[in-house]
Protein backbone atom coordinates (compact mmCIF):
# COMPACT_ATOMS: atom_id res chain seq x y z
CA UNK A 1 0.00 0.00 0.00
CA UNK A 2 3.01 2.38 1.33
CA UNK A 3 4.29 2.23 -2.62
CA UNK A 4 0.85 3.12 -4.38
CA UNK A 5 0.65 6.00 -2.08
CA UNK A 6 4.00 7.29 -2.69
CA UNK A 7 3.04 6.86 -6.30
CA UNK A 8 0.29 8.60 -6.37
CA UNK A 9 1.97 11.17 -4.70
CA UNK A 10 4.71 11.55 -6.87
CA UNK A 11 2.33 10.94 -10.18
CA UNK A 12 0.83 13.92 -9.22
CA UNK A 13 3.00 16.15 -7.79
CA UNK A 14 4.58 15.32 -11.14
CA UNK A 15 1.31 16.49 -13.07
CA UNK A 16 0.30 19.32 -11.07
CA UNK A 17 3.92 20.82 -10.89
CA UNK A 18 3.96 20.66 -14.90
CA UNK A 19 0.14 21.85 -15.80
CA UNK A 20 1.18 25.47 -16.80
CA UNK A 21 -2.36 27.19 -17.92
CA UNK A 22 -4.74 26.13 -15.66
CA UNK A 23 -6.47 23.03 -14.55
CA UNK A 24 -7.44 21.72 -18.42
CA UNK A 25 -3.76 22.12 -18.71
CA UNK A 26 -3.10 19.18 -16.17
CA UNK A 27 -5.40 16.73 -17.96
CA UNK A 28 -3.31 14.87 -20.40
CA UNK A 29 -0.11 15.40 -17.84
CA UNK A 30 -2.68 13.37 -15.41
CA UNK A 31 -3.71 10.94 -18.05
CA UNK A 32 -0.02 10.32 -18.85
CA UNK A 33 0.38 9.32 -14.84
CA UNK A 34 -2.91 6.79 -15.54
CA UNK A 35 -0.85 5.45 -18.48
CA UNK A 36 2.74 4.90 -16.77
CA UNK A 37 1.13 3.46 -13.05
CA UNK A 38 -1.76 1.98 -14.60
CA UNK A 39 -4.34 3.62 -12.44
CA UNK A 40 -7.02 3.95 -14.81
CA UNK A 41 -7.31 3.01 -18.48
CA UNK A 42 -8.56 4.93 -21.01
CA UNK A 43 -11.93 4.91 -21.04
CA UNK A 44 -12.20 5.39 -17.23
CA UNK A 45 -10.38 8.25 -17.29
CA UNK A 46 -12.59 9.71 -19.70
CA UNK A 47 -15.59 8.79 -17.34
CA UNK A 48 -13.52 10.61 -14.73
CA UNK A 49 -13.33 13.57 -16.60
CA UNK A 50 -16.87 13.24 -17.46
CA UNK A 51 -18.09 12.71 -13.34
CA UNK A 52 -15.48 15.44 -12.49
CA UNK A 53 -17.19 18.05 -14.98
CA UNK A 54 -20.15 17.88 -13.40
CA UNK A 55 -18.92 18.54 -9.66
CA UNK A 56 -18.11 21.97 -9.00
CA UNK A 57 -14.22 22.91 -8.42
CA UNK A 58 -11.17 22.49 -9.99
CA UNK A 59 -11.03 19.92 -12.26
CA UNK A 60 -7.14 19.04 -10.90
CA UNK A 61 -8.06 18.56 -7.34
CA UNK A 62 -11.50 15.69 -8.53
CA UNK A 63 -9.11 14.06 -10.50
CA UNK A 64 -7.15 13.60 -8.01
CA UNK A 65 -9.43 12.68 -5.29
CA UNK A 66 -11.43 10.54 -7.44
CA UNK A 67 -8.22 8.75 -9.25
CA UNK A 68 -6.36 8.64 -5.53
CA UNK A 69 -10.19 6.87 -4.18
CA UNK A 70 -9.91 4.17 -6.53
CA UNK A 71 -6.04 3.67 -6.38
CA UNK A 72 -5.91 3.22 -2.08
CA UNK A 73 -9.30 4.63 -0.88
CA UNK A 74 -9.44 7.40 1.41
CA UNK A 75 -5.46 7.73 2.42
CA UNK A 76 -5.37 7.46 -1.67
CA UNK A 77 -7.39 10.57 -1.92
CA UNK A 78 -6.06 12.42 0.20
CA UNK A 79 -2.34 12.05 -0.64
CA UNK A 80 -3.45 12.61 -4.37
CA UNK A 81 -5.33 15.77 -3.56
CA UNK A 82 -2.35 16.85 -0.98
CA UNK A 83 0.47 15.87 -4.01
CA UNK A 84 -1.83 18.25 -6.52
CA UNK A 85 -2.29 21.54 -4.57
CA UNK A 86 0.85 21.63 -2.26
CA UNK A 87 3.25 23.04 -5.20
CA UNK A 88 0.85 25.91 -5.87
CA UNK A 89 0.42 26.64 -1.74
CA UNK A 90 4.23 26.57 -1.83
CA UNK A 91 4.70 28.41 -4.58
CA UNK A 92 2.25 31.28 -3.77
CA UNK A 93 3.20 31.86 0.03
CA UNK A 94 7.40 31.63 -0.97
CA UNK A 95 7.12 33.37 -4.19
CA UNK A 96 4.07 35.49 -4.16
CA UNK A 97 6.47 38.32 -4.03
CA UNK A 98 8.55 37.53 -6.96
CA UNK A 99 5.42 36.62 -8.72
CA UNK A 100 4.21 40.22 -8.28
CA UNK A 101 7.07 41.88 -8.86
CA UNK A 102 7.59 39.95 -12.80
CA UNK A 103 4.29 39.86 -13.53
CA UNK A 104 4.76 41.69 -16.38
CA UNK A 105 8.05 41.07 -17.13
CA UNK A 106 9.16 40.71 -20.70
CA UNK A 107 10.78 37.60 -20.43
CA UNK A 108 7.90 35.96 -18.53
CA UNK A 109 5.66 37.10 -20.88
CA UNK A 110 8.01 35.79 -23.93
CA UNK A 111 7.92 32.53 -22.08
CA UNK A 112 4.31 32.00 -21.47
CA UNK A 113 3.58 33.07 -25.07
CA UNK A 114 5.69 30.16 -26.11
CA UNK A 115 3.87 27.47 -23.69
CA UNK A 116 0.62 28.15 -24.98
CA UNK A 117 0.55 26.31 -27.89
CA UNK A 118 1.85 23.55 -26.01
CA UNK A 119 -0.90 23.79 -23.84
CA UNK A 120 -3.15 24.09 -27.08
CA UNK A 121 -2.00 20.70 -28.28
CA UNK A 122 -2.32 19.00 -24.92
CA UNK A 123 -5.57 20.26 -24.48
CA UNK A 124 -6.71 18.69 -28.24
CA UNK A 125 -4.76 15.71 -27.51
CA UNK A 126 -7.10 14.72 -24.43
CA UNK A 127 -9.98 16.55 -26.68
CA UNK A 128 -9.33 13.57 -29.34
CA UNK A 129 -8.46 10.81 -27.15
CA UNK A 130 -11.84 11.60 -25.50
CA UNK A 131 -13.52 12.02 -28.46
CA UNK A 132 -12.01 8.19 -29.76
CA UNK A 133 -13.86 7.25 -26.03
CA UNK A 134 -16.67 9.26 -26.53
CA UNK A 135 -18.22 8.26 -29.59
CA UNK A 136 -17.19 4.65 -30.49
CA UNK A 137 -20.27 3.08 -31.46
CA UNK A 138 -20.83 -0.56 -30.42
CA UNK A 139 -24.67 -0.53 -30.81
CA UNK A 140 -26.82 1.75 -32.83
CA UNK A 141 -28.76 3.21 -29.98
CA UNK A 142 -25.11 4.93 -29.17
CA UNK A 143 -24.98 6.55 -32.97
CA UNK A 144 -27.25 9.33 -30.74
CA UNK A 145 -23.70 10.62 -29.10
CA UNK A 146 -22.92 12.23 -31.87
CA UNK A 147 -26.26 14.69 -32.15
CA UNK A 148 -26.29 15.11 -28.48
CA UNK A 149 -22.37 16.46 -29.45
CA UNK A 150 -23.57 19.29 -32.19
CA UNK A 151 -26.10 19.89 -30.17
CA UNK A 152 -24.13 21.09 -27.12
CA UNK A 153 -21.92 22.50 -29.67
CA UNK A 154 -24.49 24.66 -30.54
CA UNK A 155 -25.86 25.39 -27.59
CA UNK A 156 -22.40 26.81 -26.02
CA UNK A 157 -20.75 28.52 -29.48
CA UNK A 158 -24.32 30.21 -30.49
CA UNK A 159 -26.71 30.34 -27.53
CA UNK A 160 -23.96 30.99 -25.25
CA UNK A 161 -25.36 28.46 -22.76
CA UNK A 162 -23.65 27.92 -19.71
CA UNK A 163 -21.23 24.76 -19.59
CA UNK A 164 -22.15 23.79 -16.47
CA UNK A 165 -25.82 23.52 -17.90
CA UNK A 166 -24.73 21.50 -20.90
CA UNK A 167 -23.29 19.17 -18.69
CA UNK A 168 -26.48 18.56 -16.47
CA UNK A 169 -28.41 18.43 -19.74
CA UNK A 170 -25.97 15.76 -21.23
CA UNK A 171 -26.45 13.77 -18.39
CA UNK A 172 -30.00 13.69 -18.18
CA UNK A 173 -29.82 13.08 -22.43
CA UNK A 174 -27.68 10.05 -21.42
CA UNK A 175 -29.61 8.52 -18.39
CA UNK A 176 -32.88 9.06 -20.72
CA UNK A 177 -31.16 7.99 -23.98
CA UNK A 178 -29.10 5.05 -22.68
Amino acid sequence: MWNNLWDLFIGFLRASNLGFGGGPAVIPLIQAECERYGWLDSARFSDAIAAANALPGPIATKMAAYIGFLSASWPGAFVAVTATILPTILLLIFLGALLKKYAHSPKLQAALKGVRPVITALLLYVAIDMGRSAFSISSPRELLTIPIAVAAAALLYLARIHPALLIVLGMAAGFILF
